[in-house]
């Protein structure tokens, strides 16, 4: 009957917060940015509609893992290497130079902060890779939503998947060695390329497997059979998560590179079909991540903010824009890309919490008040940067004049 409950409260937030985005979006603003307002005035930190008890439940973790499998769908279907080998340099060089931007403007930011205030200048190095990271899912929600195309676009999508390798190795390999100098401890870097690259074999393997599934089979059961090894793929990294100490893999990456890789096997002609039945769950999908993303955050911190997270949000906005604007020049990309693609990168919070977590946990035995920085720091900043993030990413593409491009 607890379940229930909880349940019924989570499905009247989710139709709040899509009634809410629909009024949002009347204004000309994303509905997303609507769904995290209703995440977080309904979340455990306020009116509870959504139920702390219910986001920390194991099973519902496994479900929005599921969920994000799905929501990897849009982005993988869309990374057909015939198009991506016009663009493949460009991409990549982009990708490296806005994650290693944003790692050094913050890094040398918190480094002066933290020599004036006698704080170990370790903890800037941590800042650094926290901030590296880029949330997808709010940027691509608005992709969806005012149906951009365009050279931004383009650049954007398969960057997604290209952003969380680089983030998660970057992050992995300095706390393996901040857990070094400050625990004694250490991270192997064995340790480290799995958990990075785990995701995407686990991926990409049975995205093969289903790919050659479905040139086996007439295209009436490419549904099923995407479906099918899709929950397969969610599973083994359900099943690895279980197993592996410590191991947290990121599953929207395992069904970016799932479906990538079966949409490379059949004929753009099925995988169209195939999206355009998924759409609909992508969209329920988008809501109920969204919402579990913003309900942890407690709309409070945005009054209690010090001077640390609004360093931390404008030096990170300076290094994503500076560094895509950067790789940009270097690879002679379109002057919309140049100018618009960094706004639609500053979307953040959900990995930002994440990394925070295993950071402060490694931090929190021999440097507590390091933790206890890092904590306030990236909490406070997850809220306010979240809001605005999505404003800008918007605003991106609408200054990109890419908004309602995309052919129906």
């Amino acid at each position: 009957m607890q379940i229930i409950i909880l349940l019924m409260g989570f499905l009247m937030a989710m139709v709040i917060a899509f009634a809410f985005g629909k009024l949002v979006s009347k204004i000309k603003l994303p509905a997303i940015l609507g769904w995290l307002i209703v995440g977080m005035i309904l979340g455990p930190n306020a009116v509870g509609l959504i139920s702390g008890e219910l986001i920390n439940a194991p099973w519902f973790s496994i479900l929005i893992d599921l969920l994000e499998c799905i929501f990897g769908l849009m982005i993988g279907t869309e990374m057909i290497m015939k198009e991506l080998k016009k663009a493949g340099s460009q991409i990549i060089v982009t990708t490296i130079t806005e994650s290693f931007g944003t790692f050094l403007v913050v890094s040398l930011a918190f480094a002066v902060v933290f020599y004036l205030a006698d704080i170990p200048l370790y903890l800037a190095v941590v800042v650094g890779a926290i901030a590296l990271a880029t949330a997808p899912a709010p940027s691509l929600s608005v992709v969806k939503e005012f149906k951009t195309a365009g050279p931004v676009t383009k650049t954007l999508i398969p960057m997604a998947a290209l952003d969380d390798l680089v983030g998660a190795l970057v992050f992995f390999s300095v706390m393996a060695g901040v857990s070094s100098l400050v625990t004694g401890g250490s991270i192997s870097f064995d340790a480290i390329i799995i958990m990075v690259f785990m995701p995407v074999i686990i991926g990409a393997l049975i995205g093969f497997i289903a790919g050659k599934l479905m040139n086996s089979f007439a295209e009436r059961y490419d549904l099923p059979i995407m479906l099918g090894m899709m929950f397969l793929s969610a599973l083994c990294g359900i099943v690895f998560n279980s197993l592996v100490e410590g191991a947290s893999l990121n599953f929207m990456l395992i069904g970016m590179s799932y479906s990538t890789v079966f949409a490379n096997c059949i004929a753009k002609e099925r995988v169209d079909a195939i999206m355009r039945t998924m759409n609909p769950i992508i969209g329920v999908a988008m809501i109920i991540v969204i919402l579990n993303l913003a309900a942890p955050l407690d709309y409070h911190l945005i009054y209690s903010a010090g001077a640390y997270s609004f360093i931390y949000i404008i030096s990170r906005a300076l290094g994503k824009y500076s560094g895509a604007y950067f790789g940009a020049v270097v690879t002679k990309a379109p002057e919309t890309v140049k100018k618009y693609l960094g706004f639609t990168l500053l979307p953040h919070s959900g990995v930002s919490l994440v990394f925070t977590g295993i950071a402060s946990s490694t931090l929190m035995a021999a440097a507590p008040e390091c933790a206890e920085i890092l904590q306030g720091t990236i909490a406070a900043a997850a809220v306010i940067n979240e809001i605005i993030a999505v404003f800008m990413a918007k605003k991106g593409f609408e200054w990109a004049g890419e908004l309602y491009k995309a052919k129906s």
